[in-house]
């Protein structure tokens, strides 16, 4: 007895002997037109394709198919280019942005640096050994 054509969802394209293709062909049409089912037809006991039961819309002529290709082509080409003109104007304005906002907390962290080292001007005797030896450590940031 043969097994409802609906009780495989795979979306692997089936395949099936000629034999079997024969008794269930309207079932097959029909579950490739609603489910968009590919059912591969076999030879009895060989296993290679020798025809397939396909949903309208997938059967293409291969001349529609290489137009279609074409057209998909040119379309994605210049796609491609405009996401990457897009992708480009994107990251220049993240590196503007970055560049302002490293600018400020640079001039930040330098004003903070003078008030401490005012500080510890202040603070300290004059001829401190151990401030002239964090000066000299960070003498380079200490350079306007």
């Amino acid at each position: 007895m043969a097994v409802p054509a609906l009780a495989d969802r795979s979306p692997q394209p089936r395949a099936l002997p000629l034999r079997e293709v024969r008794t269930r062909l309207t079932q097959l049409v029909s579950l490739a037109e609603l489910t968009d089912t590919v059912t591969l037809v076999t030879r009895d006991g060989d296993p290679r394709p020798i025809a397939a039961i396909v949903p309208a819309p997938a059967a293409r002529t291969g001349a529609q198919a290489r137009a279609d290709a074409d057209r998909v082509a040119a379309v994605s080409a210049d796609r491609v280019a405009a996401v990457s003109a897009g992708w480009a104007r994107r990251l220049e304005e993240l590196h503007r942005q970055s560049s302002r906002r490293h600018a400020a907390e640079l001039r930040a962290l330098t004003d903070a640096l003078a008030e401490a080292w005012a500080e510890l001007e202040r603070r300290a005797p004059a001829g401190d050994p151990a401030l002239n030896r964090l000066r000299a450590a960070h003498a380079d940031l200490l350079r306007p």
